[in-house]
């Protein structure tokens, strides 16, 4: 299975940039998408009818929001985690499977002063507690916009950045936790000493000069570790600020 992962930074501004070119031409068996900001379900070419899109959109016009596309229909989709600050900025969408649960996540930025690092980190933990309940059942695979970069290999920049938002302590002792508890981390597991990006600032030319952040992954819970083929970062892709993520992974 071809699975992957794009915070587009708007659905729409995405197919006027390419948006669905690349899904003709990457074909995935389900990809997510985060940062979607439409609340109305977009109509898919004909082309795409081998889909099926499922979304779960913020209360607020043109923010947040998730969204996924699957050649295969889910069991069951549950949108939201049951918890209403969260749920109401539609950041988390889970989808059921016969062998697995696929969730497609964006995760709060905790801003400019850390003013939301709170409501990050309480988004963190509740996220926790619904991957933890959902791995009882059956294994879990994440993707989306953890907006952390775990480790120094993951930031151009770490000495910079270290109280700035997406690289203060806390988060990423929250992401090393969070691994700790079942999770992997598909591309670091796969290539532990690789330097690649998957989102860069639209200011100072950064993505020209590959001053980029490691903010969006794909983990997956260990028992299925042995079905991990591939992880990689699509880093030519244009289209958005970041780039898409994906795994290949034998799951029936």
């Amino acid at each position: 299975m071809k699975l992957l992962s794009w915070n587009v930074n708007g659905w729409r501004a995405s197919i006027k940039k390419g948006l669905y070119c690349f899904l003709e031409r990457e074909s995935p068996d389900i990809i997510g998408f985060q940062e979607i900001k439409f609340d109305e379900k977009p109509e898919l070419p004909k082309t795409f009818s081998n889909y099926f899109l499922f979304w779960n959109a913020a209360e607020k016009k043109g923010y947040a929001g998730t969204a996924f596309l699957s050649k295969k229909k889910p069991l069951k989709v549950i949108n939201g985690m049951g918890v209403e600050k969260f749920d109401r900025e539609g950041r988390v969408i889970t989808a059921e499977f016969e062998t697995f649960f696929f969730i497609t996540a964006y995760f709060p930025n905790s801003q400019h002063g850390l003013k939301r690092l709170d409501f990050k980190l309480d988004f963190n933990n509740a996220i926790l507690n619904h991957v933890k309940k959902l791995e009882k059942k059956k294994p879990v695979i994440i993707c989306g916009d953890f907006n952390v970069a775990h480790q120094e290999i993951d930031i151009a920049r770490p000495k910079q950045n270290k109280t700035n938002p997406g690289f203060t302590q806390n988060e990423r002792d929250w992401m090393t936790s969070f691994l700790k508890q079942n999770q992997i981390d598909t591309f670091r597991y796969l290539h532990p000493k690789k330097i690649q990006y998957s989102w860069w600032s639209y200011r100072s030319n950064a993505r020209h000069k590959n001053i980029g952040w490691r903010i969006d992954y794909f983990t997956i819970s260990k028992q299925i570790s042995t079905n991990l083929k591939k992880a990689f970062i699509l880093g030519d892709t244009l289209g958005s600020d970041h780039v898409p993520v994906g795994i290949i992974i034998d799951l029936d």
